[in-house]
């Protein structure tokens, strides 16, 4: 009898401690943000940007995406970390604002586990030069707890894409200029 209550109290602290730490995950988010100059105009950037079918000639971090570009639209995305293995998505779109913004929402299961809104923005800082933003929202459990694993490759893969569209980008401008 004296084992079986045992058990009863450890499950309960158990299933405590999950809830907890769940919940602790919603109401924290963790967030990479990244930032680029690139010597062009904001349509020239957002034609690269979702240009997805060129991706695997440039992107080193998202190596694919799929699907239609419309705000509330899943679509399919494959990334791949610095020194990792490709991972496939099935995010959906947040934000499409021609121009200025590409935004998604992704899962793990289910809400509150491991989700990350990750976003792309181009901002004009003149006619030919604008701030290119990524970044990634993090929240759940599971980012909680691999924030110190997640963080350093995330912000790494962010950045070397980054410097691959400002590359395109440019490259491209100079041909056009020719």
């Amino acid at each position: 009898m004296k084992m079986k209550k045992a058990i009863l109290i450890v499950g309960g602290v158990l299933v405590g401690v999950i809830v907890i730490v769940y919940i602790v995950g919603l109401l924290t988010t963790k967030e990479i943000r990244t930032e680029i100059s690139i010597n062009s105009d904001a349509d020239s950037v957002w034609s690269h940007l979702i240009g997805f079918k060129q991706y695997s000639e440039w992107n080193p971090f998202i190596k694919k995406i799929s699907g239609e570009l419309t705000e509330g639209a899943q679509i399919n995305a494959t990334m791949q970390l610095p020194g990792g293995d490709p991972m496939d998505l099935e995010p959906t779109l947040l934000v499409v604002k021609n121009g200025q913004e590409l935004r998604w929402k992704g899962k793990l299961l289910m809400p509150g586990i491991f989700d990350g809104e990750h976003y792309f923005q181009i901002e004009e800082i003149s006619n030919e030069k604008v701030r290119f933003v990524q970044g990634e929202k993090f929240a759940g459990m599971l980012a909680l707890l691999l924030w110190g694993m997640l963080e350093p490759g995330t912000k790494q893969g962010f950045q070397e894409m980054n410097e691959a569209l400002k590359h395109r980008v440019e490259a491209n401008a100079q041909l056009t200029l020719k």
